[in-house]
C-alpha cells in the first residue's frame, strides 16, 4: 500500500493513541491533535474512569502492535465479583468455569502514556496538545482548531481524517451539522450518573480489600463498585439515579445525608473509605450515555473510530475494548483493500457496525444484572451451572459472559445472540425445574444446548416474518 498519505488523528485518547501507533507502525505520516493537555505532564483524571477493565479484545490490540508484556506490567487480574451485601457478607462469583480466564483492572493514564510514548518514538507520528478542534471540513479535508494556550487559530490539510475524539466528536458534529450526507445520530441517557471515590490503601501499601476482584455492593436500583490499583488503592465508583429514590444525586447535598447513605447501604465500604465526604463535594457527578450514529464514514475522507462512533456506558467492562477492537479491524480491512480506502472505510463500517450496535445493547444489560439480578438467588444458580459447564466442557460452553469478554474469535453480535438465548434457556428450565445444579453435567449440557437451539431456530423464523 502506498504510504505517501498525511493522516489527521483528532484525538489522542486510548483510541487515537493506539491508531497513531498502528498506522505509523505501517509507515504513514500521522498527525496526532488533542485538545486535553499532555497526561505524561500534568493530571488531567478527574471525572474521568482511573481505572478500566481490560480483557481479552483489547489484548488482540496490544498483541497487533506489539506491546503485550509492557501493558502486562500494568494489569491487575481479576478473576470474578466479589459481591458484599448490606451485613458485610461477601462472595465471590468467578467470571469463568475455566483456569486462567480473567479480566484486568488498568490505568487509563498508565496506558494511554504508554501509547503515547511507542507512537511519538516513530519518525512518522507527532503528536500536539491543547489545541481544540472547531470544526472539520470533512469534505475539502480540512480541520480547523484552536490554540488553548495561545487564542491562535489555524487548520491542517489532509489526505485523511480520523475522529477519535470521544463522545463529544467534532467530526461526528461537522457531520451532523453540515448535512452534506444521510446522517444517523442519537445519544441516550439513562436516568443514572457516576461519581469516582477511593478506598486507599493501608499505612503499609497493602490492599484493604481482596485485590483480585471487581468489588460490587449491588443494593437493586443503584450500587458501587471498585476496582484494584497498582499502588494498593481502590477506584469506587457510585453509579445512583439523580432524581429517583429515597437517596439520589441531586439531594445528596450535605455531609449528613452522604455519610448517613453510606452507612445505610455501604457499611463495610465506608469503613475504608475515609475520605468519603471531602472526594463526594470535590469530584464531579458525571452522565451515563449511548451514542450510535452511521455512517461513521464520508467517502474516502474521513472516518470516525472508538467512543466517536459507538460510545457506551460501561457496565460490560467492553468500552476501551471495543475501541482498541475498531483498530483490529480497521487494520485487517486495510489489507484486504489495499490503497482504496473509499472501499476500506466503507467495508469496515459496514462488518463493525451490528458489533458495536450489539455491544451498547449488552451494557445496558449488564447494568441492570449489576445492580440487582446478581443478588437474585435464581440469577446466581443459573451462575453456578454456568460455571459448572464451562469447567467441565471448557471447550464446548461459554456463558453469555464469557463470548463477550474472552471469545474474541467472534463478534459481539454473535456473542449477544447466542448468549442471550442460553440465558433464556437456563432459567427457563430452572423456572420449570426441569434441571438442577446437581445432576449429571453431561446431562445437563444436552438440555441446555437442546433448549438454547430450539430459542435460537424460534428467534429466527420471528426475524423471517417480522416485515
Amino acid at each position: 500500500m502506498p504510504k505517501q498519505e498525511n493522516i489527521l488523528i483528532i484525538g489522542a485518547g486510548l483510541c487515537g493513541s493506539l491508531l497513531a501507533l498502528r498506522l505509523g507502525q505501517r509507515g504513514f505520516n500521522v498527525r496526532v491533535i488533542e485538545m486535553r493537555q499532555d497526561l505524561r505532564k500534568v493530571d488531567i483524571s478527574a471525572g474521568r474512569s482511573i481505572n478500566l477493565a481490560f480483557s481479552n479484545r483489547g489484548l488482540k490490540a496490544i498483541k497487533l502492535v506489539g506491546l503485550e508484556s509492557k501493558v502486562a506490567s500494568l494489569c491487575i487480574p481479576m478473576h470474578g465479583r466479589m459481591i458484599h451485601d448490606k451485613e458485610g457478607n461477601t462472595f465471590l462469583s468467578n467470571y469463568s468455569g475455566r483456569k486462567n480466564e480473567s479480566i484486568n483492572s488498568i490505568s487509563r493514564e498508565l496506558l494511554t502514556a504508554l501509547l503515547l510514548d511507542e507512537a511519538e518514538a516513530l519518525d512518522t507520528v507527532t503528536i500536539e496538545f491543547d489545541k481544540r478542534c472547531a470544526k472539520v471540513d470533512f469534505e475539502n479535508k480540512v480541520g480547523y482548531f484552536e490554540n488553548a494556550v495561545s487564542g491562535d487559530t489555524f487548520k491542517v490539510s489532509a489526505d485523511l481524517i480520523f475522529g477519535t475524539d470521544g463522545a463529544g466528536s467534532s467530526l461526528r458534529k461537522s457531520y451532523y451539522q453540515e448535512r452534506k450526507f444521510l446522517f444517523s445520530f442519537s445519544q441516550n441517557y439513562l436516568t443514572h450518573g457516576y461519581k469516582e471515590l477511593t478506598i486507599p490503601p493501608t499505612k503499609s501499601g497493602d490492599f484493604n480489600a481482596f485485590k483480585n476482584a471487581l468489588h460490587i455492593w449491588p443494593r437493586g436500583d443503584f450500587m458501587i463498585i471498585a476496582l484494584p490499583n497498582l499502588d494498593g488503592s481502590f477506584t469506587v465508583t457510585l453509579f445512583l439515579s439523580y432524581e429517583t429514590g429515597e437517596y439520589n444525586f441531586n439531594n445528596l447535598t450535605t455531609p449528613e445525608i452522604v455519610t448517613e447513605f453510606f452507612q445505610k447501604e455501604f457499611p463495610d465500604a465506608l469503613d475504608l473509605m475515609p475520605n468519603l465526604v471531602a472526594e463526594f463535594f470535590e469530584n464531579p457527578t458525571a452522565p451515563l450515555g449511548t451514542v450510535k450514529c452511521f455512517p461513521w464514514h464520508y467517502k474516502g475522507n474521513s472516518i470516525l473510530l472508538g467512543d466517536a462512533a459507538h460510545a457506551i456506558v460501561p457496565f460490560y467492562g467492553q468500552g476501551m475494548n471495543a475501541s482498541f477492537e475498531d483498530v483490529v479491524e480497521f487494520d485487517a480491512f486495510l489489507n484486504v483493500h489495499q490503497g482504496d480506502w473509499g472501499a476500506t472505510f466503507k467495508a469496515f463500517e459496514t462488518h463493525r457496525k451490528q458489533d458495536t450496535d450489539a455491544i451498547a445493547d449488552l451494557a445496558i444489560d449488564n447494568f441492570h444484572e449489576m445492580k440487582a439480578h446478581i443478588a437474585n438467588p435464581l440469577f446466581q444458580e443459573k451462575r453456578k451451572i454456568e460455571m459448572a459447564l464451562e469447567a467441565e466442557f471448557p471447550d464446548d460452553y461459554y456463558s453469555k459472559y464469557s463470548l463477550v469478554t474472552f471469545k474474541e474469535t467472534i463478534g459481539y453480535n454473535e456473542a449477544m445472540t447466542v448468549g442471550r438465548a442460553q440465558d433464556k434457556a437456563i432459567l427457563s428450565l430452572l423456572s420449570a425445574h426441569k434441571i438442577d445444579a446437581s445432576e449429571n453435567l453431561n446431562e445437563l449440557l444436552k438440555k441446555v444446548q437442546k433448549e438454547t437451539s430450539e430459542i435460537l431456530r424460534e428467534d429466527t423464523i420471528a426475524k423471517t416474518l417480522d416485515y
